[in-house]
């Protein structure tokens, strides 16, 4: 499986994320498109929830400076 960060990259259509992820936004996520990267990441996530698996996907989308709904 291709990294949480390439997924959220293919996703939003970009090419990286933002160099200042505090101060500049690239992108925001709506929560679809979390749950579908949530889910083809879930083999690699140690949970079984979706709701924490998609937390997982946000936090990665906030540190490459991209917004999510949740």
């Amino acid at each position: 499986l291709p990294p949480t960060a390439e997924l959220i990259r293919r996703e939003l259509k970009i090419k990286k994320g933002s160099a200042k992820p505090n101060l500049e936004k690239v992108g925001k996520l709506s929560k679809e498109q979390l749950k579908k990267i949530a889910e083809i990441k879930m083999p690699e996530f140690n949970t079984t929830d979706i709701n924490q698996a998609m937390r997982i996907v946000a936090g990665s989308a906030k540190q490459m400076g991209i917004e999510t709904d949740i």
